[in-house]
């Protein structure tokens, strides 16, 4: 069924299935992630970066929050390209054959990005951030003894955020293989998009301008790799519709 001929309530519908199907999987990645929560809780203590550091739990309930909130994380993550598929699913539809295979394979795409960018912020961003605090502390004579929470949530709020931003190819390829937008759009609002992207980075680093470099200059840099992307992409779709309106005028 086409999506042109399709009401508005059976949208509704369709949408519903396709979030019901996400939940499921879900709730399946989350069993797992009560599993896994713990061994990836120790292991991450036991690194270079945190084995150091004295952690503690101030609240009583400190140590349930740490747990959950892994194992809703690894339950989101390995739950994410199931939902880019029904994402997919549901607005396979109105696309083209060749649309569909196409942004079919965005899927894999999308989610060894969303892994690289939580990497590039564990293994590089979240080491210098914690040197820098430390060597800050020790600097003005502070003993530093952190909350496991404070640390973790920390940890969270660095590395899910780039995982996220770090999605902006894949979006930026898919809008304009439907033609939503254009590389010519992306240059011409680029001086916005570095201003937004210059706030969230404001967001997820501390008030310090080296890390808020080192969290601004990869989303710039990502900006423009996705007007690069644009534009491959743009060019592919022209050329598909120059071979499609030929096929026609035949």
């Amino acid at each position: 069924m086409e999506h042109k001929d399709m009401s508005v309530m059976e949208h509704i519908v369709e949408l519903r299935r396709r979030i019901v199907i996400s939940l499921i999987f879900f709730t399946v990645a989350l069993i797992a992630g009560f599993f896994l929560a713990k061994p990836l809780i120790m292991y991450l203590q036991s690194t270079p970066t945190a084995q150091d550091l004295p952690m503690n739990a101030f609240k009583l309930t400190d140590p349930i929050r740490i747990f959950m909130t892994f194992a809703v994380s690894v339950g989101f993550v390995l739950t994410f390209p199931v939902i880019m598929y029904q994402l997919w699913a549901f607005i396979r539809p109105g696309l083209h054959e060749k649309e569909q295979k196409a942004t079919l394979a965005y899927i894999p795409f999308a989610f060894i990005l969303f892994l690289l960018g939580i990497s590039f912020s564990y293994f590089i961003l979240f080491p210098f951030i914690i040197q820098f605090m430390g060597n800050l502390s020790e600097s003005l004579g502070i003993t530093e003894q952190y909350g496991i929470n404070e640390y973790f949530s920390f940890l969270f709020q660095i590395t899910l955020p780039f995982g996220l931003l770090f999605q902006l190819p894949v979006v930026v390829m898919f809008f304009t293989r439907l033609g939503m937008i254009t590389p010519t759009f992306l240059g011409q609002v680029r001086k916005i998009a570095y201003f937004v992207l210059l706030v969230i980075a404001g967001f997820i680093t501390p008030p310090e301008i080296i890390s808020h470099l080192m969290v601004t200059v990869p989303l710039l840099l990502l900006y423009e790799f996705s007007i690069w992307v644009s534009y491959l992409t743009y060019r592919k779709v022209k050329r598909l519709e120059a071979a499609r309106e030929a096929e026609l005028e035949k």
